[in-house]
């Protein structure tokens, strides 16, 4: 479906909407603050093009099952553009998102700021962005939804700001708009939804025709927290504890051992992925969510059995802050042989990167709930784990550290290796006689 300005949006997601009356008198004569010749004009062409007074539409409507505050803005009056009667509208929708208590969305098209007002529009993003802080702080969701174009300084406040980003196929994302970038890259793929996506920035990229449905199943998890812990999932594969520490290990490690992804499909009736750290860093193998169990929503990190990087880390400790905010119990899922140990980890702050995820788990007021599902590989693993709610699946282990490496450092010869998988004692049965784990999940 093409764009065509805040009332199409408002239509496409939105079974209802009631707009917020705008009564106050303008605080400038008709060329604004900076008095800019042609600035009432060049207003009074962008309301006939648009049928609007200003560049964003907000109100109250209904998305899916969810009631929700909604912004959205009409990028035929100026370009989208934020000058201070829009911070206005925008202010008045985060007063009534917070002081209700309901999710707000902005659905996002625009250039930035506008030129005419000088500073003055400039200065809104200091004042979206305290609003944004308020919402978070009174445990209230934000989601923005990026259309084409979102660009400018909207795009790192209002946009990139939200707990859940979701852009538009083929939409054009940046903080440098087309105008201002260096020519030689006016065209790179970094400017575009599927650029930020593959970089981390938007959680979910989708189509016009699917924005409804993911927008309506995004507000539902992030509205359906429950103070009740998660359960334990069902342990998948063999039910069958090993005999030895070696078999333990050998287990954990086969390729025919479910992996996160089953036990997520498993596990929840429906469930969606947040994506990225936010500085630039993706760890496929680390799955990071909110999945709906019954009725009720419970936040998830999961290692998928590679060696997780210093953004995986990220990206969990990113997950664990949004679920402490919004008062969603947490599903850790550890499988991973370590963190990620070569000079490229190192660079990106992989040490720094588990304290800060201990640091969030220690510090969490929500239950967090972990099951070991394969490898428990040292402090990439534990940093994942629960302090006092963790099980593990029979055909898993946790270990101070991987046999093999564990020989090489008591310099014992490699063909040594399964005993000293037996001293670590790390065999699930093992793991519950020595308190580590609380129980072994059934099957």
């Amino acid at each position: 479906m093409p764009d065509d300005g805040a009332r199409a949006a408002l239509a496409a997601v939105a079974a209802t909407f009631t707009e917020f009356t705008d009564d106050r008198e303008s605080r400038y004569g008709p060329d604004g603050p900076l008095e800019w010749s042609g600035y009432a004009e060049a207003r009074s062409r962008a309301a006939e093009r648009s049928g609007e007074r200003e560049s964003v539409v907000c109100g109250r409507g209904r998305v899916g099952a969810v009631e929700a505050v909604l912004i959205a803005f009409d990028f035929r009056f100026l370009g989208g553009s934020v000058g201070t009667a829009t911070g206005d509208r925008i202010e008045r929708a985060f007063t009534e998102a917070r002081e209700t208590g309901t999710p707000l969305v902005s659905l996002i098209a625009t250039g930035g700021s506008r030129m005419q007002e000088g500073m003055l529009s400039l200065r809104q993003l200091q004042r979206i962005s305290r609003h944004a802080v308020a919402l978070r702080e009174a445990g209230v969701p934000q989601v923005s939804v990026l259309r084409d174009p979102t660009t400018g300084g909207l795009w790192a406040s209002l946009g990139a700001g939200a707990d859940v980003v979701i852009a538009l196929e083929n939409a054009q994302i940046g903080f440098a708009g087309r105008r201002v970038r260096p020519p030689a890259v006016a065209d790179d793929p970094a400017y575009t939804a599927a650029g930020q996506h593959a970089a981390g920035h938007v959680d979910e990229v989708c189509t016009w025709e699917n924005l409804p449905d993911t927008l309506a199943d995004w507000l539902l998890l992030l509205t359906s927290a429950t103070p009740d812990p998660a359960e334990v999932p069902r342990a998948l594969g063999s039910p069958d504890l090993p005999a030895d520490g070696w078999s333990a290990v050998a287990g954990a490690r086969s390729k025919d051992r479910p992996r996160a992804a089953a036990y997520l499909a498993d596990h929840f009736d429906t469930h969606r992925l947040i994506r990225g750290d936010r500085a630039g860093g993706v760890d496929e193998g680390m799955l990071c969510g909110i999945g709906l169990r019954g009725r009720h929503a419970v936040a998830f990190a999961a290692q998928n059995g590679t060696a997780t990087t210093p953004a995986g880390f990220r990206t969990a400790a990113r997950l664990v802050r949004l679920a402490d905010r919004l008062r969603l119990p947490v599903l850790t899922l550890v499988d991973t042989p370590g963190a990620l140990n070569d000079a490229a980890a190192e660079r990106m702050g992989v040490g720094p990167s588990i304290a800060e995820l201990f640091g969030v788990v220690a510090g969490a007021r929500v239950p967090i709930t972990t099951l070991v599902i394969g490898e428990g590989g040292s402090g990439g693993a534990l940093a994942l784990s629960s302090v006092e709610r963790t099980w593990i699946a029979p055909n898993a282990y946790f270990s101070v550290i991987a046999p093999e490496m564990s020989t090489a450092i008591l310099k014992r010869p490699p063909e040594e290796v399964a005993a000293t998988a037996d001293q670590l004692r790390l065999r699930p049965q093992d793991l519950v006689e020595l308190g580590i784990v609380r129980g072994i999940a059934a099957t």
